[in-house]
């Protein structure tokens, strides 16, 4: 590949004038928010901004006491900042690739460390997997994503869309498990002949088992759970 000038470096790699959309996708890797308000992002997606924009990380008790315990189990990874103000907003997340949805009413399951950024309208609720989160010696956490507005989540990669039907469950690894639908809730299913094979310690013969209608998205990646807190 062939050297560039430095104002071909800049042509190809600035920003696009003409994309100011709410959401835009700057790049697979880098969201661009187009602020006029606020919005909720992931704590620490920051990368660059443009305009008067403030920031105000999310406090223990605005979600109510309800989630006030479910912060304490999930740890870092549920931590949400809100922007608010005017300019332009750019949120990227480890150099993961970004998806962009827009809920009509629907509701989304999304792994909490996956969640990068959704508009103000949409209510969001952290519900935590117990016996999951024990097995993995880690805790899985997810936020339940609601309404109409904007969504965005990160993957390792590009994510697949798996249908579920009544009659035809979908079986997934936890730490592939990136998101699902509102109208789904996944089981614990633990392979034990597959547990003996393996060994205790292993990650596939704990799974989960989604039966019903609806979807399920995975990465061609295992994240790691968090360390347990305590």
């Amino acid at each position: 590949m062939s050297a560039q000038s430095l104002l071909q470096f800049v042509q190809a790699h600035a920003e696009r004038p003409e994309a100011r959309a709410p959401f835009t996708l700057e790049s697979e890797r880098i969201l661009e928010v187009n602020l006029q308000g606020s919005v909720w992002m992931k704590t620490g997606a920051m990368i660059a901004y443009v305009g008067n924009i403030r920031f105000e990380r999310e406090g223990m008790f605005d979600q109510g006491l309800g989630n006030l315990f479910k912060k304490a189990m999930s740890g870092e990874g549920a931590s949400l900042t809100r922007a608010q103000g005017e300019g332009r907003l750019y949120l990227a997340d480890a150099g993961r690739r970004i998806t962009v949805l827009s809920l009509a009413g629907e509701s989304l399951f999304l792994n909490g460390n996956d969640l990068l950024a959704l508009q103000e309208g949409l209510s969001r609720d952290i519900t935590v997997m117990k016996k999951l989160g024990a097995m993995l010696s880690g805790g899985l956490f997810n936020v339940k994503v609601a309404g109409h507005g904007l969504v965005a989540f990160c993957t390792e990669g590009a994510p697949l869309v798996l249908p579920v039907r009544p009659g035809q469950p979908v079986f997934t690894d936890p730490q592939a498990t990136v998101a699902w639908s509102g109208s789904l809730s996944p089981e614990l299913h633990t392979d034990v002949s597959l547990k003996t094979f393996l060994g205790r310690g292993s990650g596939e013969s704990v799974q989960m088992r989604f039966e019903g209608e609806g979807f399920v998205v995975v990465q061609p990646y295992e994240e790691q759970p968090a360390p347990a807190q305590g």
